[in-house]
């Protein structure tokens, strides 16, 4: 299901997609007819157990599969209409892409690896690049880690370099695949509150998480079972978020009790 089913504004426009792969003498479906419409500003959580497609939705947004049968517009593109040189200049305008693994070039800086994206499409005036990369780190406060190469740094500060370099080309898209599956629940926190002020900022987010607890944070959750939506709410709207704002409100309710003048 979709809740914002037929909008013409939609950035993400997914209709009756499957996906087939072929398995030894047969093949197994992971997709099976997945409809889906986010528009601009949302931030959408893909949440449901490991192996029933939240990846494979992912990969068919971003152009990197493609669906055995169906249709997928991205910003206005038909994106698997495009040669794979279309797909890379359309990716590097439009889309920002966050992995679980950050996927960072270790052989280059941090400051180059931000640079990277605005090399490839040359959106940004070569001059402009590494002031622009510096200002991207500054964002994501890793201003005096930025010559240090991957290895050098912490698991979340490669995090957060991969994040800048996702907005290298300031894309409308940010898409992230398990971005703090790989980080612990302190460095996770941080990552996910930059995810929300980007949104703030006028982002569209797509992010692929096992974290209930984060993806009733977002605007909209969308649950994925056995490659069919099953579930597609606002975030508000979720169990999730129901029974921790509840519980919330317990211990601001205790919370207030014991804070009460005792009268003797």
């Amino acid at each position: 299901m979709s809740s914002n089913n037929g909008r013409q504004e939609s950035i993400v426009q997914v209709r009756n997609v499957i996906k087939r792969f072929p398995v030894g003498d047969g093949e197994v479906t992971v997709l099976r007819g997945v409809s889906l419409d986010i528009t601009p500003g949302e931030f959408v959580a893909l949440v449901g157990p490991s192996g029933n497609g939240k990846s494979t939705l992912l990969n068919m947004i971003t152009g990197i599969d493609h669906p055995s049968e169906g249709e997928v517009i991205v910003t206005g593109q038909s994106v698997h209409t495009m040669s794979e040189n279309e797909l890379s200049v359309w990716r590097g305008e439009h889309l920002g892409i966050i992995f679980q693994f950050f996927q960072l070039l270790p052989a280059l800086s941090l400051v180059k690896n931000v640079m990277l994206p605005m090399d490839l499409v040359k959106k940004v005036p070569r001059r402009e690049r590494q002031e622009r990369a510096m200002e991207l780190l500054e964002m994501v406060s890793l201003t005096d880690q930025a010559h240090k190469l991957p290895s050098q740094v912490s698991g979340g500060q490669q995090q957060r370099a991969a994040i800048a370099r996702a907005l290298a080309n300031d894309p409308p898209l940010l898409v992230a695949d398990e971005p703090t599956g790989n980080l612990d629940s302190s460095t996770s926190e941080d990552i996910f509150q930059l995810f929300l002020s980007l949104v703030a900022r006028g982002k569209t987010m797509v992010m692929v998480t096992h974290s209930l607890d984060l993806a009733v944070r977002g605007s909209r959750v969308v649950e994925i079972r056995d490659g069919r939506i099953t579930n597609d709410v606002p975030a508000a709207q979720h169990p999730r978020a129901r029974a921790r704002n509840g519980a919330q409100a317990v211990v601001s309710g205790q919370w207030a009790a014991d804070s009460q003048p005792v009268n003797h």
